[in-house]
């Protein structure tokens, strides 16, 4: 009897440790099963401020491109603009130029005749050299300035050459040789640009082309990249004709530099 109580409180001592260490089991799982879920949590919370910090840098480059999209935007307008009014200057340049060339050449015309009439006596008197006929002369000026209105500047410049060679004694040398300038000069010939500009001025100073034919030299030494020799022919044009219309175009441009 006493045997049996042993062993039945042993039992029961034995149950009531099993309940506790279950008991304990039970708690420990738990705790674990929240630390995992509090890890997971704190995990998707980093998740979710990297996305939201990446979803702000990506709105503030979106929001750089924007701005560098209406900063070019601007850009190309103010280029286009600029472009437009070269166009419209380089227009205004030729319909000046042409006015220009009508009132040159009606001069030229008129001082070609008293030259031709001048000559001519001296012509019939000279027992050599070859006769120049007056109608072929004016024609042949005729036809290089006809290749220069329209454009065919490297066959208008061969024109002129041709004709300064072949009548060296003509009135129309002066105006033969600073078109020759101007014809190789937009045919981007520039060293024989600067030659017949030159020569203008050496030969006729006082002629009405001879400021513009230094401003051409100038632009036929800058656009050949010699920008010293192009400023000392400004310079040049400002102390010989310092009231001419091609002198204030020089000022300017020296300004510039």
């Amino acid at each position: 009897m006493k045997l049996r109580c042993i062993v039945s409180g042993l039992l029961l001592g034995a149950g009531i440790a099993a309940h506790a260490h279950a008991g304990m089991f039970d708690d420990e799982e738990a705790r674990a099963r929240i630390e995992a879920l509090k890890r997971e949590t704190a995990a998707r919370f980093e998740r979710m401020e990297a996305a939201q910090r990446q979803q702000i840098e990506l709105s503030n480059q979106i929001e750089l491109v924007r701005q560098d999209i209406a900063r070019l935007r601007g850009q190309i307008e103010v280029l286009n603009h600029e472009i437009e009014s070269a166009q419209k200057r380089q227009k205004d340049f030729y319909v000046d130029l042409d006015d220009r060339m009508r009132k040159l050449e009606a001069a030229a015309q008129e001082q070609h005749a008293k030259a031709t009439a001048a000559a001519a006596a001296a012509a019939a008197a000279a027992a050599a050299g070859p006769k120049v006929d007056p109608a072929e002369e004016s024609r042949d000026y005729e036809a290089a300035l006809t290749l220069l209105k329209s454009g065919k500047y490297r066959d208008a410049g061969n024109a002129f050459e041709g004709f300064v060679g072949k009548y060296p004694d003509s009135g129309f040398q002066p105006s033969a040789n600073y078109w020759a300038g101007s014809a190789f000069y937009q045919g981007r010939d520039y060293a024989k640009a600067t030659t017949y500009f030159g020569k203008v001025v050496s030969n006729w100073p006082n002629d009405a082309r001879a400021p513009d034919a230094l401003l051409g030299m100038a632009n036929a030494q800058s656009d050949a990249g010699d920008a010293k020799a192009a400023k000392a022919t400004l310079q040049s044009l400002l102390g010989k004709y310092p009231s001419s219309n091609a002198a204030q175009v020089a000022k300017q441009r020296l300004a510039r530099k």
